[in-house]
């Protein structure tokens, strides 16, 4: 549909597999789960594994080709198969290096530390080609459609006004895939399906509806402390959210994606992405139109987005921007915000990436979580990623959408400094606000008083200043991971050393020794 956006005169089941049937990403995974049966003690019962294993290889092939016949079928009206070749190759063999450690032999953790050593001899901070924005705007052209270039002077958030063609007594939210998929926000939705005729504005004999997008962007990184960030922002007064705290709208859902592993869905529309704001936009055109036309008095109400992928995923890119000659992603989502948002804010929250890593696997990991685990795997990620460097750069591997989804724990999530090189690549450093959450557990005040001064909040009463500051900690570790303890000293001193040099590039361009988690 067609957006016309006014300035108003006196207001102001396409599936992917993500495992290449090649004989050489198979001989990765063979090698993986040979070395787990070596790791086992050999008696009485070995014929017998064996036999068991080849039977369950036997059942594993099978079930990948019926798996690559169901994609031939089920997508045969689309141009080929929907599994992802891999983009870079590995040369297998059967020596120590390409095993995973086992903790029973002393000589494994030399193999796994010259694996780390080998990555590290691999780092560079080369700069990425920043596409011009023409290039931008051609390969997304509904959202320029849809956005205007300059927004409502009088609002501190960017918002502007679009006409509305549709019928009142329609449903506006009744194709919307946020409300169709997200029970928990009924509530909401029924409220703003209420709330929604008395919102339109008249002019002119037309009607429109005022839009709005974030002022800023929390936007990563996962188990860094957003939610407890979001939470407490959400008690100022001047600052709203979306309905849902993660729309994943610029990573996932535009695209299509729920979870990658799950393939493709209907890409969900820029109006479905607008409508999570109207509930903060119906406040502000209340005190639109609640103002005086000749005071001109400012609404410093400003609207916050806080989806944690937006700093780091970019695994869609190999599915729609790639023209089977690129190894880095042509366009990042930070060059479309910029295209549409150039003076957004952005707040990022960070902590020791060894922890980080940690938690994530606590907090998303399967059943049988145990330290060991963790430890095998590490082991298993750092040699697939080590695989990966052999033949590309280490942003390559970091935007390597088949890595990203072969490696059992999200090593990649943590390298920070090569995000934020990409961000500062289209954004400048006053732009992004970036906090330790180790800084942040220690003195919440100081914190959250440096997030109020970046977005500009007007000032608080103590007692309100005391009731963001002090309230408890969110989304902390669940009781039964707490119980599994902390990770073995062994596993913590390989993943220091492999973020070693990445925290040191970050130090350096922060200008702040924290960032080293010495």
């Amino acid at each position: 549909m067609d957006h016309r956006y006014w300035f108003l005169d006196g207001l102001d089941d396409r599936k992917p597999a993500f495992l290449h049937s090649s004989n050489r990403w198979m001989g990765v995974l063979t090698v993986i789960e040979n070395n787990r049966a070596q790791q086992q003690a050999w008696g009485p019962w070995t014929l017998r594994s064996v036999r068991k294993i080849k039977i369950l290889s036997f059942l594993f092939g099978l079930m990948v080709t019926v798996l690559i016949m169901a994609s031939y079928i089920l997508t045969r009206d689309q141009k080929g198969l929907f599994l992802t070749p891999s983009p870079y190759h590995l040369t297998v063999e059967t020596h120590p290096a390409q095993l995973p450690l086992n903790l029973s032999f002393s000589t494994d953790y030399r193999v796994v530390r010259e694996v780390v050593s080998s990555i590290v001899a691999k780092v560079d901070f080369s700069q990425r080609r920043v596409p011009d924005l023409r290039e931008v705007k051609e390969k997304e052209p509904n959202i320029f459609s849809a956005i205007p270039r300059k927004f409502l002077p009088h609002l501190k958030n960017p918002c502007w006004y679009e006409e509305f063609f549709g019928n009142v007594t329609a449903d506006p939210y009744g194709k919307n895939l946020y409300a169709l998929y997200s029970k928990r926000f009924q509530a909401i939705y029924d409220h703003l399906r209420r709330a929604f005729p008395a919102h339109l504005h008249q002019h002119a004999g037309r009607q429109f509806r005022l839009r709005c997008l974030p002022f800023f962007y929390i936007i990563g990184q996962p188990k860094c402390g957003t939610t407890d960030l979001y939470d407490r922002l959400r008690l100022h007064p001047e600052v709203h959210f979306t309905t849902m705290k993660e729309p994943h709208w610029w990573t996932r859902k535009r695209f299509g994606i729920i979870r990658l592993s799950n393939g493709f869905h209907n890409p969900y529309p820029l109006n479905d992405y607008l409508d999570l704001f109207d509930q903060a936009a119906n406040q502000i055109q209340d005190h639109l139109t609640s103002n005086s036309s000749r005071t001109h008095k400012k609404v410093d109400i400003i609207i916050g987005e806080a989806s944690a992928s937006t700093m780091w995923d970019n695994n869609a890119w190999v599915y729609f921007y790639n023209n089977g000659t690129e190894v880095d992603p042509p366009f990042l989502v930070q060059d479309f915000i910029r295209a549409v948002q150039p003076d957004a804010r952005f707040i990022v929250m960070l902590r020791d990436p060894v922890e980080r890593l940690y938690s994530d696997y606590l907090y998303f990991g399967m059943a049988n979580k145990s330290v060991e685990d963790f430890h095998e795997r590490v082991s298993e990620s750092l040699h697939l990623f080590e695989g990966c460097l052999a033949e590309r750069s280490i942003r390559s591997c970091i935007y390597n959408t088949t890595l990203n989804n072969l490696m059992p724990v999200r090593l990649q999530v943590g390298l920070y400094v090569i995000y934020l090189l990409d961000w500062l690549s289209v954004f400048s450093r006053e732009q992004i606000l970036i906090l330790r959450l180790e800084d942040h557990a220690a003195n919440r005040k100081i914190t959250m008083r440096r997030v109020f001064e970046f977005l500009q909040l007007g000032p608080l009463t103590l007692q309100k200043e005391a009731d963001i500051t002090k309230s408890p900690a969110s989304n902390t570790r669940r009781p039964a991971n707490r119980n599994l303890g902390p990770m073995l000293p062994i596993t913590k001193e390989i993943l220091k050393s492999f973020y070693e040099p990445f925290n040191q590039r970050l130090a350096q361009v922060l200008r702040d020794p924290a960032f080293l988690w010495m």
